[in-house]
């Protein structure tokens, strides 16, 4: 596609067909998501102007392939073009998408999924860490409506810039993550409980002088469990609190709800909410983040190579270091989509020098087959 004298140049990049894939699977979706959301540029009268990204388009009469929607971006091409032609005065980018491309790609960019760039969203935000920076408090405190300190120390360290922000007009309030002392998970390296933890501070060492200071309680101690243990963590923190709740605004009750498991004890979980709510006083908080996404999302890998070891052994493009690290840290074996108990168990790896990067032993839908690819489930709350 060119515009008749070399004044002008147009460069025209047309898919023909249609694999049935949402996107392009002969390079990284990431890449090809960050060059189509980046604002488009081209090259005129020597210097490049800037435009929307997918906000310019035409539709255009391919030979062989009919008329197709393009739309103006950047592509490489365009530097090396104005640096060895430069009688060229404009110099211009177009690529095809089709519709169902565009509706995906708005999809995710609705979610804050091709950004770095924070979502803002009519709700409040609490923000919780271990240990802050000072030099980070500002920022924080623009964004969040909860700051949750992780003991009563680090809140009297920070004490002058929380004064001088909210003397600044910045609005937020001030959260204490306690340890219930109560281990109630699975897997004990992994339980907030565990013996020295490092979250939060111990419920038993509250004093009056604590609440002077804050205006909600805050602990995480459960992990993909039910209400049960819910229920015996927050008895077991009762007696701690129960003097002081009158000067609390709300308590938040952490993560690790699987609220959305079919056998979970959901009429109970509101019961008990409403009564808490109605003996303290206080606006009550959960955080379900796994809950929202149970059972959502796919990683999508290919076997690279085969080999026997003693048994066989294949190295896939997706690794358990990189890309799921709770295989080797939890640990945790996740699901494979179609595994087909007939076949011979595989063990699969990545493809890191990492001697830990073990993801198991499976049973392939295809058997140990080098091309194959698999799908593992349930990973949308480790990938995002």
């Amino acid at each position: 596609m060119g515009g008749g004298l070399r004044a002008a140049s147009h460069l025209a990049d047309c898919n023909g067909g249609d694999h049935g894939q949402h996107f392009a699977t002969n390079f990284n979706p990431e890449i090809n998501i960050r060059e189509v959301t980046a604002p488009a540029r081209h090259w005129e009268n020597g210097e490049w102007l800037e435009t929307p990204a997918l906000s310019h388009k035409q539709a255009f009469n391919f030979e062989a392939v009919g008329e197709k929607n393009m739309y103006l971006m950047y592509h490489e091409e365009i530097e090396s073009l104005k640096t060895h032609l430069s009688e060229i005065q404009r110099i211009r980018f177009w690529m095809t998408f089709g519709d169902a491309y565009l509706t995906h790609l708005e999809v995710l960019q609705n979610g804050g999924m091709t950004s770095i760039e924070p979502v803002e969203y009519e709700g409040e935000i609490s923000t919780y860490s271990p240990a802050y920076k000072s030099d980070d408090l500002h920022k924080i405190a623009a964004l969040s409506d909860h700051i949750i300190f992780n003991s009563p120390d680090q809140i009297a360290r920070h004490s002058p810039s929380i004064i001088g922000l909210r003397d600044a007009g910045e609005q937020f309030e001030i959260g204490l993550r306690i340890n219930p002392l109560l281990a109630q998970g699975e897997v004990g390296k992994y339980d907030p409980c565990q013996p020295h933890s490092r979250l939060g501070f111990p419920v038993d060492q509250l004093t009056d002088a604590h609440f002077e200071v804050i205006e909600g309680l805050h602990f995480h101690a459960l992990c993909e469990q039910d209400f049960e243990p819910l229920y015996r963590t927050w008895e077991a923190i009762v007696p701690y609190i129960e003097h002081y709740a009158e000067d609390l605004k709300w308590i938040n009750f952490g993560g690790g709800h699987n609220i959305t498991r079919t056998d979970y004890q959901r009429e109970e979980l509101v019961e008990f909410l409403f009564d808490v709510q109605e003996t303290t006083g206080c606006q009550t908080y959960l955080e379900p983040g796994e809950a929202i996404a149970l059972d959502a999302g796919i990683l999508v890998g290919e076997v690279l190579d085969i080999f026997d070891n003693g048994m066989p052994v294949a190295i896939t493009d997706v690794s358990a270091t990189c890309h799921m690290p709770d295989v080797i840290e939890a640990p945790y074996r996740p699901a494979m989509l179609g595994e087909n108990d007939e076949r011979p168990l595989v063990r699969l790896g990545g493809p890191s020098c990492l001697a830990g990067d073990i993801i198991g032993d499976y049973r392939l839908p295809d058997g140990p087959q080098i091309g194959q690819r698999i799908a593992f489930l349930d990973q949308a709350i480790i990938r995002w």
